[in-house]
C-alpha cells in the first residue's frame, strides 16, 4: 500500500513536472514571437524620420513624440506618421511651426512614401530630392521658405498626383510637366523665370496656378515672351540635343556639376531666397503705386534729415530681398542705387486704419531715437500699399541665435552674451515706456523674433523692432490676436491691456534665454499649455533648480546665482495679476545692479 501512495505521488510530480516545462517553453516561445514582432520594422525608414527629427525645430515635441519603432504593423504612434504593413507611407506635418533644413536626400530612404505634406510650416534651403519614390502620390511643401529651383527629378514622378509648391522663394524655370496622374499643381508666389514649357499638362492648368511670379510668360497666363527668350528658348533646345547626342555619361556629368554648384550658392544662409537681388523691390510689390495716390510716389516723409534722401521711384528701382515673414507682412532688404540700404516691410491688415490716424502714429513713432529700437526711417501710406521703412540690422534675430543650429558644430552662447542681450531689450522696452506712455501697450509685439542681433567687436547689441503696432490697429480690429501680448492672461481673458501686458512678454523673453525652450514648443507645451512660465514654476517648485537652465550655461557654475535670480525677475515679470507685476524701469534697475555686482565680484 505504501508503495502504491509513493508511486502516485512520483508519477504526479513528474506530471506537474512535465506541464510546468510544456508552459515555460511555450511562455518563452510567446516572448521570443513578440519580440521578434517588435522588431520587425525597417531602420532605413526610422533612421531618415529621426534624421528629420533632429534638424528641425517645431511647436510639437518631436523628440518626446517619435521614440521606439515607428511603425506596429498598421499602427503608428509617432505625431503626423502613417503606416501600412510596418512600412511608413504617410508623413504630415502641417501648421506646426516646423523650423529649419530639411536634409535634401533624407526622404529617399522612405521608399514607400505616398504622401508628403509639410504645409504651413517656415522650412528652408532646397527642396527635396524624391528620386526612386515610385509610389509617390501627393507633395505638399506649399507656405514655406524653400528657395532654389525645383528639381527636374520631379518629372519623373509618374504616379504623382498632386504637386503644390506656392508661396515660396523658388526661382529658376518651371521644368515640362507633363504626368497624365497630375490632377493638382501649383506654383504661384515664388520667382520662377522662363517660359511655362508647352506640354500638355501645364497649358491646360488655370491662370492661379503660376499667378505671382514676376518673370514667367506664356500660356497660360496672360504675359507673352519677348521675341529673345524664344530665340534663346531654341538655342536651348538645340543645345539640349546636343548634350544628348554627345552622351549619357557627359550629361550625367554636368548635372553632378550643376547640383554641386546649386549647394554651393545655397550654403551660408539657405534661409533667404537664392539670387533674390536680382529682383527690383517693383518686382516683389507690383502694385505699389496702383491707386490714387501713383502721381504722388515722391512724397515720403524722413525723420532724420541728415540721411540722403530717396522717393518712391529710387526704392521701387532698388534691388530687394527678402530677409523675413511676420504674421503682419513681409520685410525687405532693399539696396538702392546710390548703395544704401534700407529694410522695408509691406504691412497686412492694417487697412481700416484712416490715412490720417496712420500718418499721425507713425509721425510720432519716427521720433523714437534710442540704441535699443530699430530706427523708422520712412514711410509710405496708399490705398493698396503701406510701408514702413527702417534702418538695416543685419545679423540675425534672437530666436535664431538661441534656437538655430544647436547640435554638433554649433557655438554655445554664454551666460555673460545672454545677460548682456536682456540688459539691451529692458533698456529699449523702459525707453518705450517712457516715450510712448499714453499709449495702452507701447511696444505689443515683443518676442524673440522682434529682437535684432548686430554682432560687434564689443559683442552682441540688440535692438527691439515692430513696436508701435497696437496704434496702427482700429480698435476693433480683431488682428491684434497676431501680435504676442495675445499670449498674456488678460488678453486671453478678455481684460483691460496696460504696460504691464509688455512686461508680460519680456518675462517670458527672459525665461527663453535662460531656458533655452521655446516658449510654447515641445516640451514646455505638453506641460503647461503654451506658457513657458508655468513650466518653470512646476520645474523648481519651492527650491530653486538648475533644472531648467539651458544646457550651453549649465556648465557655468559660476553663474547660476544670476541666472535662478534672473529666473525670478522673470517669473514676477509673468505673474498671472498685471498688478503684481513690477514696472519696466524697476526691471531694468534690478537688472543693471545684479550686472555691476558681477563685475565687482569679478
Amino acid at each position: 500500500m505504501f508503495y502504491e501512495v509513493l508511486s502516485n505521488i512520483m508519477s504526479l510530480v513528474i506530471d506537474l513536472t512535465i506541464l510546468y516545462m510544456v508552459l515555460f517553453f511555450l511562455s518563452l516561445n510567446i516572448v521570443f514571437c513578440i519580440e521578434i514582432e517588435i522588431k520587425e520594422f525597417y531602420p532605413q525608414e526610422r533612421y531618415a524620420l529621426l534624421l528629420i527629427r533632429d534638424s528641425l525645430n517645431s511647436s510639437v515635441d518631436l523628440h518626446g513624440n517619435w521614440t521606439g519603432p515607428p511603425c506596429i504593423n498598421n499602427i503608428s504612434r509617432w505625431f503626423g506618421i502613417t503606416c501600412s504593413n510596418w512600412h511608413v507611407v504617410h508623413i504630415i506635418i502641417q501648421g506646426v511651426n516646423l523650423r529649419g533644413y530639411l536634409p535634401s536626400t533624407v526622404l529617399q530612404n522612405i521608399t514607400f512614401l505616398r504622401r508628403i505634406d509639410f504645409r504651413n510650416n517656415a522650412l528652408f534651403g532646397l527642396l527635396p530630392n524624391l528620386t526612386g519614390l515610385v509610389f509617390l502620390e501627393e507633395v505638399k511643401h506649399s507656405f514655406n521658405h524653400f528657395s532654389g529651383s525645383i528639381p527636374l527629378e520631379y518629372v519623373e514622378l509618374l504616379g504623382l498626383q498632386v504637386l503644390e509648391l506656392q508661396e515660396n522663394y523658388l526661382d529658376g524655370e518651371i521644368p515640362p510637366f507633363d504626368q497624365s496622374s497630375l490632377r493638382s499643381f501649383n506654383v504661384s508666389y515664388n520667382h520662377l523665370v522662363g517660359k511655362i514649357p508647352e506640354t500638355s499638362l501645364l497649358q491646360r492648368l488655370p491662370k492661379s496656378a503660376f499667378d505671382d511670379n514676376s518673370e514667367l510668360c506664356g500660356k497660360p497666363l496672360d504675359m507673352s515672351c519677348p521675341p529673345s527668350m524664344e530665340k534663346n528658348k531654341k538655342k536651348l533646345q538645340v543645345w539640349i540635343i546636343a548634350l544628348i547626342a554627345f552622351g549619357a555619361g557627359l550629361f550625367l556629368f554636368l548635372m553632378i556639376i550643376a547640383f554641386l554648384f546649386c549647394k554651393r550658392k545655397a550654403r551660408g544662409n539657405e534661409r533667404r531666397r537664392n539670387g533674390s537681388s536680382r529682383y527690383t523691390f517693383g518686382a516683389w510689390a507690383s502694385n505699389v503705386g496702383n491707386s490714387e495716390d501713383s502721381g504722388r510716389l515722391g512724397q515720403l516723409e524722413f525723420f532724420d534729415k541728415k540721411l540722403q534722401a530717396f522717393d518712391m521711384d529710387d526704392l521701387l528701382r532698388a534691388s530687394a530681398e527678402v530677409v523675413g515673414r511676420g504674421e503682419f507682412g513681409v520685410t525687405y532688404k532693399a539696396t538702392l542705387e546710390t548703395g544704401n540700404v534700407v529694410a522695408v516691410k509691406r504691412l497686412s491688415y492694417m487697412n481700416e486704419l484712416s490715412k490720417k490716424e496712420f500718418v499721425q502714429q507713425m509721425q510720432l513713432l519716427g521720433q523714437i531715437k534710442h540704441e535699443n529700437l530699430v530706427e523708422i526711417i520712412s514711410f509710405y501710406h496708399s490705398e493698396d500699399q503701406k510701408l514702413i521703412i527702417y534702418e538695416v540690422v543685419s545679423d540675425c534675430t534672437l530666436f535664431e541665435l538661441l534656437h538655430e543650429g544647436r547640435g554638433i558644430g554649433r557655438i554655445p552662447l554664454d551666460w555673460s552674451t545672454r545677460l548682456s542681450i536682456i540688459e539691451d531689450i529692458a533698456k529699449g522696452l523702459d525707453f518705450l515706456h517712457q516715450f510712448l506712455s499714453s499709449h495702452k501697450v507701447p511696444h505689443a509685439n515683443l518676442k524673440s523674433s522682434n529682437v535684432l542681433i548686430l554682432q560687434t567687436n564689443q559683442g552682441y547689441h540688440s535692438k527691439l523692432t515692430d513696436y508701435g503696432f497696437l496704434s496702427l490697429l482700429s480698435s476693433s480690429n480683431k488682428n491684434a490676436e497676431k501680435l504676442s501680448i495675445s499670449k498674456s492672461p488678460e488678453f486671453v481673458k478678455g481684460k483691460k491691456l496696460s504696460h504691464k501686458t509688455d512686461v508680460y512678454c519680456f518675462g517670458i523673453i527672459m525665461l527663453e534665454i535662460i531656458t533655452g525652450k521655446i516658449p510654447g514648443g515641445g516640451e514646455v507645451e505638453e506641460t503647461t499649455g503654451n506658457d513657458l512660465s508655468d513650466w518653470v514654476r512646476t520645474v523648481v517648485n519651492n527650491d530653486w533648480s538648475t533644472d531648467i537652465l539651458d544646457l550651453e550655461i549649465l556648465a557655468e557654475r559660476e553663474g547660476h546665482d544670476a541666472m535662478l535670480s534672473l529666473t525670478e525677475i522673470a517669473l514676477e515679470c509673468t505673474d498671472l495679476v498685471p498688478d503684481k507685476r513690477p514696472k519696466m524701469s524697476v526691471v531694468l534697475k534690478r537688472i543693471e545692479e545684479m550686472e555691476q555686482m558681477i563685475k565687482e565680484n569679478d
